[in-house]
């Protein structure tokens, strides 16, 4: 019996669908002329791919093709197996979910008020970020998309034979377009793409999405037995907001110009306006009733007259053909005020046209003056369901759709900084030569000052000319627009207070601060703690950070703002650096110690904090299921405001489908809402974890470090992985190394895991594990027990050991010794992968031991799914290896023969990676 037939007898249905859509996809390459691929199809065909002679093009897209099936119809498998569970238990079966969560809640004795109350606190915002790590086209996706939808349609009972033969054939249909398109990128996509890929999820996903995610807690709130009305009058939901990097994040990317962002500002802000503009015409369409003008309640009646008189005449022939409808009428009149043109929805049109909104907060304005009409007219149902709906819609999107970022590297700042000094002062030789406290000096000195260094930017090199015009373009957009459309001014790799208040000076230099007893700097400045050494002195850099006055007025300024009710500084935690850096382990225990210092250091200045988790798709950047990711943040760490990245593949995996993307940004809503409310009413358990915890992420971080300072495992790593492929791929605008230097220290961590991912060595989520286990074991007993009985109990530790175990079912002792192979130097090898695979071992039976049973009683569907795919992938990696071996011999040789075997490896990175589902 092949693997496909015992899952399909062991787990139903999404393996039978597999099986259905591989059957159709054979169907569709034999009636294409590919009859030999057809026989050597993965998992229905008794063939085996490795004995073809030739493995070609077609070989690695036909496999990637076959894996994408299996990722669609496991997904369309879970989505059915939450409903089946809900109807069969109950709404409170799921974990993580609205009911689940009110439940707790209820059990815990906390009350529908302090929940409602916590409600209006709770902020959850995903940030979309473009790194390097979507692997396969838009215009792929958009296909995968529409073939989801069509295998979901089969779940429908009421078709009958002739329609589900229509579908079946409508999936031949996109399965040959996906045939005879390229999946992999043949030159790298541009910023404005990959923007464009990002801004179809938040106009064709995320309107309706937003909706039904308020009808799941509703529907979950009534289900707890609580007052529907008090979560439903006043619009009590949590609010959802949404962030993007794409055209904001310059660290280390040469592409992203103050032209780039400015282009991305004003697409945010078309796009937002027309999402708004469909939101508003369906709003109408709910008040088509007739009413008389005259009978409008006084206030909306004067603002009515102040509307026309405003915008003059445009609006005669609108109000003469909707006079009998005063509400319909209303609403037409705030979507001719939206500062776009109606005749040329391209164009924004915000200074020629009269009487138009400046800002979204002056519509939700004319929206709550139209709710409480309709409620004094006794329109009860459609002031709280429709209007309210428009309200969080607009308040969830704004006029910008989502906030832009804005990152910069501290180093390039410092450059900036220095540069503009020696342009104020030629022959200055002292400030290149700054340590910390003439540079702490300095700055103090300068944030004294509204004096700019210079007047004339055209000779400023580049660092600074960069800078100074990007600042001046986010002073010109806020003038213009409105200050809600930019995010934060992110600074990475912040190792002191100075490379944060090297922010307020340069942004002085664009007119970006103002002067009210100190300087104010307009734009949220933000920390992003990355390395080991970076989070351990992070409380210490705040705590400086936070004692300048500066700063102290800058939070007060941008929290009125924001009408925000205390200080907020968000501040950005980086898992993927952290775990490249350190590893899985140390990785872990010190964003959680980090996290925990700096939430204290905010309260001793009365300032909120607000983590921002710069999060990645796969187990060693942080990737996890996000409940339980947020059940396991330290206590007292929630504020309610909760911020995150979504990266590359891992946008597709969770937000493709608009019932998955529900699933997901649920979640996450209900997850920070619990919590924070947990964190917030429940005192703290005893700390049991620290010097437990404590003892592993060192004792790691010294394991781990040990293998990265080998003086072997430089050359190792470059050729037991292809490293050397994934930096000639095309899945990204922005390089794979910050500065273009071939060092360990210049690659980004994204390419780092996707390299030892795609060989399956995983060992950036393992690695070190074992022998601090092994260690605290032999030698510390009582802590080994202890946490043992940790694990059931303690969040924080089951989620780190839950994610090492996840990462150890997908490496793969064979393939890891099959690349070991294309190490040139027998001393490299053997030293390098005998550490490696004892390391393995160790792990692997520590963690067991630890976990009480084996992975496929455990995590069953995990463990099958895992062994299907490593049926296929080891055909894939064999021949990835080869074509290795072959490209790096033809370092010299015939340019196209090289090329031609490029392609092909680049084919195997977009199949391995479909395979296993992540990419970095």
């Amino acid at each position: 019996m092949s693997n496909l037939q015992i899952l399909i007898n062991q787990l139903g249905k999404p393996y039978a669908d597999l099986e259905f859509l591989l059957s159709c996809f054979s169907e569709v390459l034999v009636e294409n002329g590919e009859a030999e691929l057809a026989e050597v199809m993965p998992w229905i065909s008794s063939n085996n791919a490795r004995d073809i002679e030739n493995f070609t093009h077609q070989h690695f897209h036909m496999f990637s093709v076959c894996f994408q099936l299996l990722n669609l119809a496991e997904t369309n498998g879970a989505v059915q197996q939450r409903r089946k569970t809900e109807e069969g238990n109950s709404l409170t079966a799921i974990n993580g979910l609205w009911a689940n969560s009110l439940k707790i809640l209820k059990d815990k004795e906390i009350s529908p008020d302090n929940i409602i109350k916590t409600f209006k606190e709770i902020s959850v915002q995903p940030v979309l970020t473009a790194h390097p790590t979507e692997a396969k086209r838009p215009v792929i996706l958009k296909k995968y998309r529409e073939l989801y939808l069509l295998l979901v349609k089969r779940e429908n009972s009421m078709y009958n034979s002739y329609e589900l033969e229509e579908n079946r054939n409508e999936i031949k249909r996109i399965l040959s377009t996906i045939w005879h398109i390229d999946e992999f990128y043949v030159e790298k996509p541009t910023v404005e793409t990959e923007l464009d890929n990002a801004i179809h999820y938040f106009v064709n996903v995320f309107p309706e999405v937003v909706q039904l995610l308020n009808r799941r807690l509703a529907q979950a709130w009534q289900y707890s037995g609580f007052d529907l009305n008090k979560l439903l009058n006043d619009n009590n939901f949590p609010q959802l907001k949404f962030g993007t990097w794409i055209g904001g994040d310059r660290d280390g990317h040469p592409l992203v110009t103050a032209d780039v962002t400015q282009k991305a500002l004003l697409k945010l802000r078309l796009n937002a306006l027309m999402v708004i503009k469909n939101e508003l015409n369906r709003l109408a369409d709910d008040l088509s009733f007739y009413f008389d003008i005259a009978e409008l309640p006084d206030p909306m009646l004067q603002r009515f007259k102040h509307m026309v008189a405003e915008t003059g005449n445009e609006n005669k022939t609108l109000i003469s053909t909707s006079k009998n409808e005063a509400f319909k009428m209303l609403v037409l009149l705030f979507v001719n005020k939206l500062p776009v043109n109606p005749e040329h929805a391209e164009m924004l049109d915000l200074h020629d046209k009269k009487g138009t909104y400046t800002c979204s907060k002056q519509l939700v304005e004319d929206l709550e003056l139209l709710k409480e009409s309709l409620l004094q007219k006794k329109y009860n149902d459609l002031a709280y369901q429709s209007v309210n709906r428009a309200i969080y819609f607009v308040k969830t999107f704004g006029f910008h759709l989502a906030e832009l970022d804005i990152r910069q590297n501290s180093r390039y700042y410092q450059l900036a900084l220095e540069q503009l000094v020696e342009k104020s002062n030629p022959g200055n030789t002292q400030q290149p030569d700054w340590d910390i406290n003439e540079k702490k000096s300095f700055l103090t000195k300068e944030l004294k000052s509204a004096r700019p260094f210079v007047q004339d930017y055209s000779t400023l090199a580049t660092e600074s000319k960069n800078t100074l015009e990007c600042f001046q373009l986010l002073n010109t957009h806020i003038r213009n627009y409105s200050h809600y459309s930019i995010g934060s001014l992110i600074v990475s790799m912040t190792k002191n207070a100075s490379d944060l208040l090297t922010v307020y000076i340069l942004a002085r230099e664009a007119g970006l601060t103002l002067f009210n007893e100190t300087m104010i700097i307009k734009l949220h400045v933000v920390p992003l703690f990355e390395t080991i050494q970076d989070l351990i002195d992070s409380p210490a850099i705040l705590e400086e950070y936070f004692s300048y006055p500066e700063v102290q007025n800058s939070l007060e300024y941008q929290r009125k703002e924001k009408n925000l009710p205390v200080k907020t500084q968000e501040i950005m935690i980086g898992y993927s650096d952290s775990n490249k850096d350190g590893g899985i382990l140390a990785s872990a225990w010190f964003l959680y110690k980090a996290q925990k210092e700096i939430a204290e250091v905010g309260k001793k200045f009365g300032i909120h904090i607000k983590f921002f988790h710069g999060k990645g798709g796969s187990i060693s950047r942080g990737a996890g299921p996000i409940h339980w990711f947020l059940r396991s943040l330290p206590h007292g760490t929630l504020s309610g405001h909760f911020k995150i990245t979504e990266q590359g593949e891992s946008i597709e995996k969770k937000y493709a489908n608009k019932i998955n993307a529900v699933y997901n940004l649920e979640l996450m809503i209900a997850g920070n809402t619990l919590n924070t409310l947990l964190h917030k009413h429940l005192p703290e358990d005893i700390d049991e974890i620290s010097d437990i915890m404590e003892f592993m992420g060192q004792e790691s971080f010294t394991i781990y470090t040990g293998l990265l300072n080998n003086n072997h495992f430089l050359n190792y790593y470059q050729q037991a992985t292809p490293i050397d492929i994934i930096e000639e791929s095309k899945i990204g605008s922005r390089p794979a190394r910050r500065t273009g230097k071939r060092s360990f220290a210049d690659l980004r961590a994204i390419p780092w895991v996707f390299s030892w991912g795609q060989a399956r060595y995983h060992i950036t989520s393992w690695y070190g594990v074992g022998s601090t286990l092994e260690k605290m074991k032999n030698q510390f007993p009582e802590k080994y027990d202890k946490l043992k009985k940790l694990i059931p109990r303690n969040q924080f530790v089951r989620y780190v050991l839950t994610n090492v175990d996840t990462s150890l079912a997908s490496t793969d002792k064979q393939i890891m010794e099959l690349y070991a192979g294309l190490v040139t130097t027998d001393e490299t090898r053997s030293e390098i992968l005998n550490q490696l695979l004892q390391e393995f071992e160790k792990t692997q039976n520590l963690m067991n031991e630890l976990l009480g049973r084996p992975i496929n009683e455990r995590r069953k569907n995990h463990y099958f799914s895992t062994k299907l795919r490593a049926e296929a992938l080891e055909t894939l990696h064999r021949y990835q290896v080869n074509y290795l071996e072959k490209w790096r011999s033809q370092a010299f040789g015939n340019e196209n023969e090289k090329q031609e075997t490029l392609n092909k490896l680049l084919l195997s990175v977009n199949a391995i990676a479909n395979a296993m589902g992540t990419t970095g």
